[in-house]
């Protein structure tokens, strides 16, 4: 099938989806807790949760597919998949720092493609018209996960883990604590009288960086969920008023937004974990260069 036929498919299945009366009597756009479909094993499963399931079984299986399939010509989808990697890891090493890339950028792929998926599904035809009967009540089927405070609270909770894990083994503990509290002046240059005083400075500035590190998880998960949620009520809004036309171009700002956020929520991540990771590797590199590269080898003397 050629793209414009490709393209005219999708939009005529999306003008269907669109054109689909909602079964609930009035229109009151996304509910703000997420809706109890059905119980698996004495879990309550909601419509977000069973939107992360079909996310993440959907990357996994085409992860595999591209992954399995890897070929030194790559394919259209290894192209892509290998873009975006490559990408991200060109955006992300200067933040986190060459000392604990390696072991922080497979969780911020897996962040930054889990957190688009979740929010491009709302944009999915389907996805809000399709809807589930439980106790004589038409509920939605599926819900974007990320328009869910449940969901972007524990994505907000694994970031921060990651942090705090990847601080302590890459950094110390005796590091942040001197990074959180030390005196920055230098002894040499302050005098005394200046210097010693400074030190119940810097312990109070360390006291409100630690309060803002515990607000960290609070901005991170509320950041992403006013994104998405309003983003869906401004396109269930707009359909309400007219289905025909009017919801396109809050589709193409959605797409951005989705884009946008998921890449603000990595990047903090990172920036994060770089903030006590990535420090001391310019003097590291400089005593290296004073004491001569060991690969080169020596100049001859005239």
């Amino acid at each position: 099938m050629s793209l414009p036929r490709l393209t005219k498919f999708f939009l005529s299945i999306a003008a269907f989806f669109a054109a689909v009366p909602a079964f609930a009597a009035e229109d009151t756009g996304v509910s703000v807790t997420p809706e109890p479909l059905f119980q698996l094993w004495g879990l309550q499963v909601t419509n977000s949760i069973l939107a992360s399931w079909v996310v993440a079984i959907g990357l996994i299986v085409v992860i595999r597919l591209i992954g399995g399939r890897a070929k030194l010509i790559p394919s259209r989808g290894q192209t892509v998949l290998e873009t975006i990697v490559e990408g991200l890891r060109n955006l992300l090493s200067p933040a986190v720092g060459p000392k604990a890339f390696g072991a922080a950028f497979p969780l911020l792929v897996m962040l930054f493609i889990f957190i688009l998926a979740q929010n491009w599904l709302g944009l999915i035809p389907g996805v809000g018209t399709i809807f589930w009967q439980r106790h004589g009540e038409w509920r939605e089927l599926l819900r974007p996960a990320n328009a869910d405070m449940n969901s972007t609270i524990a994505l907000a909770m694994l970031g921060i883990l990651a942090w705090i894990v990847l601080s302590l083994i890459y950094a110390g503990p005796v590091f942040i604590f001197k990074d959180l509290f030390g005196n920055k002046a230098n002894k040499d240059e302050v005098p005394g009288f200046i210097y010693y005083p400074m030190f119940l400075v810097f312990i109070a500035v360390g006291l409100l960086e630690v309060v803002s590190m515990l607000f960290r998880p609070v901005s991170l998960s509320f950041r992403l969920f006013g994104n998405v949620y309003g983003g869906e009520n401004l396109i269930h809004s707009m359909s309400a008023i007219l289905r025909w036309g009017l919801p396109i171009p809050f589709y193409f700002m959605e797409v951005l937004v989705g884009f946008v956020q998921a890449l603000v929520f990595t990047l903090l991540v990172a920036v994060y974990i770089g903030l006590f990771c990535n420090h001391g590797d310019d003097h590291g590199h400089g005593e290296a260069h004073d004491h001569g590269d060991p690969e080169q080898p020596p100049a001859k003397a005239h």
